[in-house]
C-alpha cells in the first residue's frame, strides 16, 4: 500500500480546484500515463515540464506596444462594447481601454457579459497582458491572458513558464492545474546524504519542484539547473535503488550448480567450421563460473551483429544439458526463432542434443507431441516465442533459460519464464545484439553481470557504406544489375513512412512492384502483415538462391542470415535511427564476397541525420555507434520508443545526466549495504522515495523479504 501522505499526489486531476470533467479529459491526453485506461494524476502534472518562457514585461504605453508582440500595460476601462448590431449576437464583446498615448480594444469571443462588467469596470485603472493584434485600423488585444488591478503587479506572472500543450487547453489553464498539484506537495523527509545535498548546493524535493515550475530564466529550464539536477537525480535514485534491490533478492534466492565436464561442448566445438574466438572463450568461461556456483546466474551477454552470440548460447546451453537439465530459448519473433532452429539444429547434431521449436503457429497434435515430449524430458532445448510464457508449457526439469533481444521483453517476462525452473527456478542468460551505451546498461541492466563479444569470427571482412542521394537510384539499379549478374543477392529495406505498420508495407510493395518490373520473378517480398508461413517461405527461397532481392520493411533487422547477401540498400536512411542502421547492415558480410552497403537519403538533410549517416560511414563498431547515438538521440529513444525493457525517465536525461547516474548508482549500493532490508533510520525515506517514482515493486520485494 502506497503511504497515506502520498495519496493527494497519486489522486487523478479531477480532485484538484478548477478541474471538471472537459480540463480532466484533455490533461488525460496530455500527461496520463501510457497504458490502457490510465487517468492523469496530480504527480503527473508535476514531471510535466516546461519548455520555454514568456517575458510579460510591462510596455511603457500603448504608443509603444509592438503589433504581433506580448505587451503588459496599465490602462483606464473607457467603454464596454457588447456585440450585436448587424451581425447579431455572435460578434465579439470589446472593450474599450486607453492611457496618455492610445487607446485598443479587448476583444472577448462568447463573452459573459455580467462577468466582464465585474473583471473591467468602467472608469477604473487595470492592469492588461496579451498579444497586439490589429484589425480595421483598430489596436486590439484578443481575450487577454491576465487581467489585474493596478496595483496588483505582484498576481501578474510577468515571467511565465510555457508548457507543451494539447488542442483545446491554454497555457494559462494548464498552470492552473499544476499550481493546484504543487500545492498537494506534503512535507518529506530527506533521502539524499546532507552531505552530498550541500555539495551540490541543491534545494529539498518540494522546494525543487516549485522552482521547477517557476523559472525565472532560460538558464532554469536547462538540465544542469540545480531545481532539475536535484529531481533527476532523484529520479535516478530510485532507478538504481530499485534495480540493486531486485538483484539483491534475485541473487539471494539459491540457485543450483550446473557444472559438466563440457564432453558435450566438446563435440560442438570439435564440429564447427571455425575457432572461437578470444571475447567467445572469455564469456563462456564468466558463464561456466556463473552456473558451476551455488548462486544465481542473471547474466547479459552483449555482443555486436555477427559476433557470435548464438554459439556461445549454445555451448552454455550444452553444458546445463550434461549437468542434467533443459534449456529453452526465447525469440522476439516468431522469423528469428526459425532462424536460431535452423542455426542450432546444425551444430547440435554433433552432440546429439534434441531441438524442437514452438511458437503460436505450432497447433494440434503436433504441439501436443512436443509439449508431451518436454513434460517427459524428451527435448534438451526448446526454442521459441513468448509462447514459452503459457501456463500449459510444462519442462521436467528446466535448468537455463537464454532470452534473445532483452530490450523486446519486460522484467516480469524475464521473471516469468526463469519461474518455470523448477524448485529453485532456472539460470538466466540474456542476449543482445543492440550494443548498448554504458549509461543505459546502468539504467535498465543494474539487475544483471555483463558479458561482452567485442570481436568478429576471424575472415570477417569489412563492409564498405556508402551514402547516395535518392536522385541517384537509377544507378543505384544499375549497380544491382550487375552484381547480380555476377551471382551476388541483394537485401532492399523500404522505408519508415510513420508510426504505421500500414504505410511501411505499401512503400514495400511499392518498391516491390518496380524492381519486379525490372528484374522478375527473382524478387521477393516480407513485411510484418505476411502470415508467417508466407513469410518463411519466402525467406526459405531468398535463402536458398531462388530469390536475387528481398524487397522488405524492417523485419528482416534482427537475426536473418544469409550468407550469400552481399548488398544492403537501405531507402531513406535518414529517417532510421543509428541502432536500427547499424543492425541492418549486419545482415550482410557473413560469407566470403566484399560486401557493400547503400544508405539513400533525400535531400536537404539535417544537421543530426547528417551525422548520422557520418558516423554509419565512418566505423562498424557497435559500441562507437550506441554511445554516438545516446548523444545524438538522448537515453529514451536508444533501444526504440515502445520497447517495454527500458525505464522512461520523466526528469533525468542521458547523457546529460550521466554523472549523476554514477553517483545514484553507488548511493543506492552504499544504502543497501548498510541496510539490506531497508530498515533503519533513512528506511521510511527512502521508501517513499521508492513510491514517489512508481518504482513500487522494489517495495514489495523488500517487504516479502
Amino acid at each position: 500500500m502506497r503511504p497515506s501522505r502520498l495519496a493527494p499526489l497519486f489522486a487523478t486531476v479531477r480532485a484538484l480546484k478548477g478541474v471538471g470533467p472537459r480540463i480532466e479529459g484533455l490533461l488525460n491526453k496530455l500527461v496520463a500515463p501510457r497504458h490502457p485506461g490510465a487517468h492523469a494524476r496530480a504527480i503527473d502534472l508535476l514531471w510535466h515540464l516546461p519548455v520555454g518562457l514568456i517575458d510579460r514585461a510591462m510596455v511603457p504605453s500603448i504608443a509603444d506596444a509592438e503589433i504581433g508582440a506580448l505587451a503588459t500595460l496599465e490602462v483606464t476601462v473607457a467603454e464596454h462594447r457588447p456585440g450585436g448590431g448587424r451581425r447579431g449576437a455572435r460578434a465579439p464583446y470589446k472593450i474599450l481601454v486607453e492611457d496618455d498615448s492610445g487607446a485598443l480594444e479587448l476583444v472577448y469571443f462568447k463573452a459573459d457579459a455580467s462577468y466582464l462588467k465585474r473583471l473591467l469596470p468602467v472608469g477604473e485603472k487595470r492592469l492588461i497582458s496579451g498579444k497586439i493584434e490589429s484589425y480595421d485600423g483598430w489596436l486590439q488585444m484578443p481575450h487577454p491572458d491576465h487581467v489585474a488591478p493596478a496595483n496588483g503587479k505582484e498576481k501578474l506572472p510577468l515571467i511565465e513558464p510555457v508548457y507543451p500543450l494539447t488542442a483545446g487547453l491554454s497555457n494559462t489553464t494548464l498552470r492552473k492545474a499544476i499550481d493546484g498539484a504543487v500545492y498537494q506537495l506534503p512535507k518529506l523527509p530527506e533521502w539524499i546524504d546532507t552531505g552530498f545535498l550541500t555539495k551540490q548546493a541543491w534545494p529539498s524535493f518540494a522546494e525543487a519542484i516549485k522552482r521547477l515550475h517557476a523559472p525565472q530564466a532560460e538558464g532554469d529550464l536547462l538540465p544542469s539547473a540545480t531545481a532539475r539536477a536535484r529531481l533527476a537525480y532523484d529520479e535516478l535514485l530510485a532507478n538504481q535503488l530499485a534495480l540493486a534491490i531486485i538483484r539483491q533478492r534475485l541473487k539471494k534466492r539459491a540457485g543450483r550448480s550446473l557444472a559438466a565436464g563440457g564432453r558435450l561442448r566438446k563435440e560442438i566445438v570439435g564440429a564447427l567450421p571455425f575457432a572461437l574466438t578470444g571475447a567467445q572463450v572469455r564469456a563462456l568461461a564468466e558463464i561456466d563460473a556463473d552456473m558451476a556456483s551455488g548462486n544465481r546466474m542473471l547474466r547479459l551477454l552483449q555482443g555486436d551483429v555477427g559476433s557470435g552470440k548464438t554459439i556461445v548460447a549454445l555451448l552454455a546451453m550444452a553444458n546445463a544439458v550434461e549437468a542434467g537439465t533443459q534449456t529453452a530459448l526465447m525469440a522476439p519473433t516468431e522469423l528469428l526463432a526459425r532462424q536460431h532452429l535452423a542455426t542450432i539444429s546444425g551444430f547440435a547434431k554433433a552432440a546429439k542434443l534434441r531441438v524442437a521449436l514452438l511458437t503460436g503457429r505450432e497447433r494440434g497434435r503436433e504441439r501436443t507431441q512436443t509439449l508431451d515430449a518436454l513434460k517427459d524430458g524428451d527435448i534438451d532445448i526448446l526454442i521459441g516465442t513468448h509462447a514459452l510464457f503459457q501456463e500449459t508449457i510444462r519442462f521436467r526439469d528446466l535448468g537455463l533459460v537464454v532470452i534473445d533481444e532483452q530490450h523486446r521483453f519486460g522484467v516480469h517476462q524475464r521473471l516469468a519464464l526463469q519461474a518455470k525452473g523448477t524448485g529453485t527456478g532456472a539460470e538466466l542468460l540474456v542476449m543482445t545484439a543492440t550494443p548498448i551505451p554504458r549509461t543505459l546498461l546502468l539504467t535498465s541492466y543494474g539487475d544483471m553481470d555483463v558479458s561482452r563479444l567485442d570481436e568478429k569470427p576471424p575472415g570477417r571482412k569489412p563492409i564498405l557504406t556508402r551514402t547516395v542521394p535518392l536522385e541517384r537510384i537509377d544507378e543505384v539499379i544499375g549497380g544491382v544489375e550487375r552484381a547480380l549478374a555476377r551471382g551476388a543477392q541483394v537485401y532492399w529495406v523500404c522505408p519508415l513512412v510513420a508510426e504505421s505498420e500500414v504505410l511501411d508495407v505499401a512503400a514495400a510493395e511499392e518498391r516491390y512492384a518496380d524492381l519486379r518490373a525490372r528484374f522478375g520473378d527473382k524478387v521477393g517480398l516480407v513485411h510484418g502483415k505476411l502470415a508467417g508461413k508466407d513469410k518463411d517461405a519466402v525467406m526459405a527461397r531468398f535463402a536458398s538462391g531462388a530469390l536475387s532481392i528481398l524487397v522488405s520493411t524492417t523485419v528482416i533487422e534482427v537475426g536473418v542470415d544469409v550468407p550469400n547477401a552481399s548488398i544492403m540498400i537501405i531507402e531513406h536512411a535518414e529517417r532510421f535511427g543509428l541502432a536500427q542502421l547499424h543492425q541492418l547492415r549486419g545482415r550482410v558480410g557473413r560469407g566470403a564476397a566484399e560486401s557493400s552497403c547503400i544508405l539513400l537519403y533525400r535531400q536537404p538533410l539535417g544537421e543530426t541525420a547528417r551525422e548520422r549517416l557520418n558516423v554509419m560511414r565512418n566505423t562498424e563498431d557497435g559500441f562507437v555507434i550506441a554511445e554516438e547515438d545516446l548523444r545524438l538521440r538522448g537515453g529514451g529513444e536508444v533501444l526504440g520508443t515502445r520497447q517495454s525493457g527500458l525505464p522512461a525517465f520523466r526528469i533525468a536525461m542521458l547523457p546529460e545526466h550521466q554523472d549523476l547516474l554514477e553517483a545514484a548508482r553507488d548511493d543506492a549500493r552504499l544504502q543497501l549495504a548498510r541496510d539490506p532490508e531497508l530498515k533503519g533510520k533513512d528506511a521510511e525515506a527512502l521508501q517513499l522515495l521508492l513510491y514517489l517514482f512508481e518504482r513500487d515493486d522494489a517495495v514489495r520485494l523488500i517487504r516479502a523479504g
